[in-house]
């Protein structure tokens, strides 16, 4: 929340100064050159720590211009030649191909193990990081995060979570025990479809095996590669966070309703969300998780009966994101990363009148 100062903005505008004045000692001054440090970063960055902080434990956070960057800053962080990293095989696409074509390519093993039934567990044995997505993208599995993280830190491996599809509102990974908690803030916590952002949180004075603190190393790792969020889209953000809470706990109810009723639909053979109670992992993430997430996926029969679907819906948006205050959908399978069904549609519930979005999906299907 801005201070209080009359004549003052409520919101102040985002800062897009490169360099700061700064003379005599660097140490000196608060900002010198917006590559290391931007006062509508400190803002943003602070607002999504207090997310990230929990019962008896502080978060700090760091931006980036991207999920997949903040990804790769995790990665880049922990990971050296000889290093085992473990990964869900059914997580996102893109943190796969980065670590398979470019981490190891830098002499990194890459382990893969699917999401459901904590199988990644049986692949630990030498592992330096352990990587994490639950619920999974786009099948929505569910893995037991605090076990899995208590068998990693057992094997001398850190722990990092995309927490993408449930938000540090929905889910609190540092208080399950992850070293590290990411975020693709271009999705929910953005949450208009409107930028592109990331960010990463840490415990408050966090370090691995040999002391070196997570927080400095991912500060280090940014500054040096220049993978920075702008001052418009971190401004935009911090705009975002705000209404946050409303438009999640909205979306979540519109997915929970939306996947009740789709499960009840002749043409749909399998309904893909933790807070049904047939889900496989419902239980698990009943433990864990405040909220179930927006994101819903739903098998049709064929390519041609879903590519109909989202061709016939008036409401709903062919959009590869999720996370808007719209409601979105895709034919996942169309971009052939995923061992999934040609008819599996992920579906993004926005924030529109549930009955609305019913009665557009029901003449969609029919």
């Amino acid at each position: 929340m801005t201070p209080v100062a009359t004549g003052e903005p409520i919101h102040h505008g985002p800062v897009f100064a490169a360099p700061f004045h700064t003379p005599g000692d660097p140490e000196e001054g608060a900002y010198t050159y917006a590559r290391s440090h931007n006062p509508t970063w400190t803002a943003v960055e602070s607002a999504l720590a207090e997310m990230e902080s929990g019962e008896g434990y502080r978060a700090k956070a760091l931006v980036y211009g991207s999920g997949l960057a903040a990804i790769a800053a995790v990665f880049g962080a922990v990971l050296r030649s000889g290093d085992v990293a473990v990964l869900p095989a059914d997580s996102y696409f893109g943190a796969r191909v980065l670590m398979e074509q470019q981490f190891a390519s830098l002499g990194v093993e890459v382990r893969l193990a699917k999401t459901a039934g904590d199988a990644q567990a049986a692949l630990l044995d030498g592992a330096r990081l352990l990587w994490i997505e639950s619920p999974s993208n786009p099948t929505m599995d569910v893995c037991d995060i605090a076990a899995l993280a208590e068998t990693a830190h057992r094997a001398g491996a850190l722990v990092g979570v995309d927490n993408t599809t449930a938000t540090p509102l929905g889910q609190s990974p540092l208080a399950l025990g992850a070293d590290f908690s990411m975020s693709s803030d271009t999705k929910l916590i953005g949450g208009h479809g409107d930028l592109l952002a990331g960010h990463v949180a840490v415990r408050e004075g966090a370090t691995d095996a040999q002391g070196v603190n997570l927080y400095d190393r991912l500060l280090q790792g940014r500054t040096l590669s220049g993978s920075i969020l702008g001052p418009m889209e971190a401004w935009l953000l911090l705009r975002s966070i705000a209404s946050l809470p409303l438009r999640l706990e909205r979306s979540c109810e519109n997915a929970l309703a939306l996947a009740k009723y789709l499960s009840g639909r002749a043409e749909v053979s399998a309904v893909m969300y933790p807070g049904l109670e047939s889900s496989p992992g419902h239980e698990t993430a009943k433990r864990q998780m405040r909220y179930f997430g927006p994101v819903l996926s739903f098998v049709l029969e064929s390519k041609a009966k879903a590519e109909d679907f989202l061709k016939r819906a008036e409401l709903i948006t062919d959009a590869t994101s999720f996370g808007a205050i719209h409601t979105t959908a895709e034919r996942r399978k169309r971009w052939g990363h995923d061992d999934i069904p040609d008819g599996l549609v992920r579906l993004s519930a926005g924030c529109e009148a549930v009955e609305d979005l019913i009665e557009d999906i029901a003449q969609a299907l029919t």
